[in-house]
């Protein structure tokens, strides 16, 4: 009797995992569009290294800012045309056009010194980050 309440709930738990239920292709219209801009942040003493995935994109159409702590990355692609199908009998299509935009807090960078390249649908940035100042003795002494 517990073997068949152990596998009833292992069902009942597989059908109320959403996340994997929704993880179809069927729903991909419904996923985040962070989906679409992955993204590797580096962090070390001296510098912020990010990686974002961005294929398709004309280096023109990628804009890159940094205000109060916040890296805002925004790509733009125009709406393409494919004469592959002229009689208008595409039955999938999964390529998007449109804007795509993602913000990344990363504190105390030198903005005038941010780097960026972009190569074969990745966009690499390099961030350093302000170099504190050599003292870095907070106490006040009384007199």
């Amino acid at each position: 009797m517990a073997n068949d309440l152990t596998r009833r709930n292992n069902f009942l738990d597989n059908m109320m995992n959403m996340r994997n239920w929704m993880n179809d292709d069927f729903f991909s219209d419904l996923t985040p569009v962070e989906d679409h801009m992955k993204t590797d942040i580096e962090e070390n003493d001296k510098q912020y290294s990010v990686k974002i995935d961005m294929p398709g994109f004309d280096k023109k159409d990628i804009h890159i800012s940094y205000a109060n702590n916040v890296l805002t990355i925004t790509g733009h692609r125009d709406t393409f045309s494919d004469d592959a199908d002229k009689e208008g009998h595409l039955l999938h299509s999964e390529r998007r056009y449109g804007q795509m935009s993602r913000q990344y807090r990363l504190p105390d960078v030198e903005r005038k010194n941010i780097k960026a390249h972009y190569e074969n649908g990745v966009l690499a940035l390099t961030l350093p980050k302000m170099q504190a100042e050599g003292d870095n003795d907070t106490r006040i002494e009384i007199d």
